[in-house]
């Protein structure tokens, strides 16, 4: 096998390797919320008490997920990766055999800490794998990764609550995990030069680096400059920033919350519940990879406006899903296949006009910035639905979701007119 053909095999085998190995770390992350019933009943806890415990798994892990970028930098990609899923498996475990729902949230918390050290390592693989000029491409397939694995959580872990029983939920994806990191380990490889392959490093990115040297070097302060200008002071990155805060509101609360909602208000059973929402996680695969090429070969590239066009449609998805109170199963599905294909969309096209929006140089900051505002949505989604159905029910808390994913809409309509395309060419 020539070098061409051996690198193009590793490429392939690295990228469909992180894919599925991402997608256990959602299954051992997205099971929660199909046990959340059956443990609502066992321990009589609110549902305010157990959004606590999504609120902080979240928080801790976006807090996780940044500190373990400077970590990942430094560590194997393939050791961190096949560590931190051993450490979810044993909390999944450890949660499955406990009886007392705030040790069971504790270690749910600690899951969060764990699932946060596996984004990083990842990204980190695919920059070594994968030349620049391929990299948004691949990127596109790899973030399907999410869906796969929220799709599976759903459908293995809505069966298995309603024939063995909740615990179930966190001993079977335990498994799987054991067998994602045997898996990973043999099929990933931290760089090219591991398997007798030239790196990266050594040839197109070192060109390009030579090639933007060669023109000119920017010291630090104008770095900080630039942080400034193109970040923090940027309405455009703001903007997309708090929009993020709805499309994370309309995703989590379908993922967190809807096996129960669908189960307590719509009076569907568990098992059908776990495949409505993997029906959405589904509905997001094909979101994804329809959006990111219509933006391309419709809109030129304005990613900022296909945004608006997705949080539109999803928002009314699930207007008529909220509104539509006694309907066949089948109708639910197709508003939330509706809802999740577009909100994916929206999710997904974010990030991307978050890095045109900025410089190459301080592209990664920006997205950083992007992400925590969309994890700060947990408040809501966690804790602050849990609160509002203890309190006043399902309709009402699904009806604040609504009216938040359509502030979202006018929060992208505010960059209608943004030149996103021209920051990202300025170095």
């Amino acid at each position: 096998m020539d070098t061409a053909k051996k690198f193009k095999y590793w490429q392939t085998r690295t990228l469909v390797g992180t894919i599925i190995g991402y997608a256990i770390f959602y299954i051992v992350r997205k099971n929660f919320s199909m046990a959340a019933p059956g443990m609502l009943s066992e321990f009589g806890v609110t549902r305010a008490e157990l959004g606590i415990f999504l609120t902080l798994h979240s928080l801790i892990y976006g807090v996780s997920k940044f500190l373990s970028g400077f970590a990942a930098d430094k560590l194997s990609s393939r050791h961190m990766l096949v560590c931190s899923l051993l450490l979810c498996s044993i909390c999944n475990v450890l949660i499955g055999f406990n009886s007392s729902i705030t040790i069971i949230g504790i270690f749910w918390i600690f899951n969060g800490l764990f699932q946060g050290a596996s984004f990083p390592p990842v990204a980190r693989l695919l920059t070594y794998w994968i030349p620049p000029n391929q990299l948004a491409s691949k990127m596109s397939k790899w973030q399907t990764s999410h869906s796969i694995g929220s799709a599976a959580a759903a459908i293995i872990c809505g069966k298995l609550a309603m024939t063995l029983g909740w615990r179930w939920c966190f001993y079977v994806p335990s498994l799987i995990a054991l067998l994602g990191i045997a898996f990973m380990w043999i099929t990933l490889r931290d760089t090219p030069k591991s398997v007798g392959l030239p790196e990266l490093d050594e040839t197109e990115r070192a060109k390009k680096l030579k090639q933007a040297n060669a023109v000119e070097v920017k010291p630090e302060i104008e770095y900080k400059k630039l942080l400034m200008e193109k970040v923090f002071k940027n309405k455009v990155v703001w903007v997309l920033a708090l929009a993020n805060f709805p499309v994370y509101a309309l995703r989590f609360a379908i993922l967190d919350w809807g096996p129960m909602l669908l189960k307590e208000w719509k009076g569907i059973s568990l098992l059908n519940a776990g495949l409505i929402t993997a029906a959405f996680e589904i509905a997001g695969i094909a979101g994804i990879l329809v959006t990111g090429r219509a933006t391309d070969k419709f809109f030129n590239g304005k990613a900022h406006r296909v945004c608006i066009l997705c949080m539109l449609l999803a928002s009314v998805g699930l207007l008529l899903f909220w509104k539509v109170t006694s309907a066949p199963v089948w109708l639910y599905i197709t508003f939330l296949i509706f809802s999740g294909f577009f909100i994916y969309g929206a999710h997904s096209l974010g990030t991307i006009a978050t890095a045109n929006a900025a410089t190459r140089r301080v592209a990664a900051t920006a997205c950083g910035f992007h992400g925590f505002w969309g994890y700060l949505s947990v408040v809501v989604t966690g804790w602050g639905i849990g609160r509002m159905t203890d309190k006043f029910g399902w309709a009402y808390s699904l009806g604040v979701i609504v009216y938040i994913a359509f502030v979202g809409v006018l929060l992208f309509c505010l960059i209608w007119n943004a030149k996103e395309a021209d920051g990202y060419r300025d170095l």
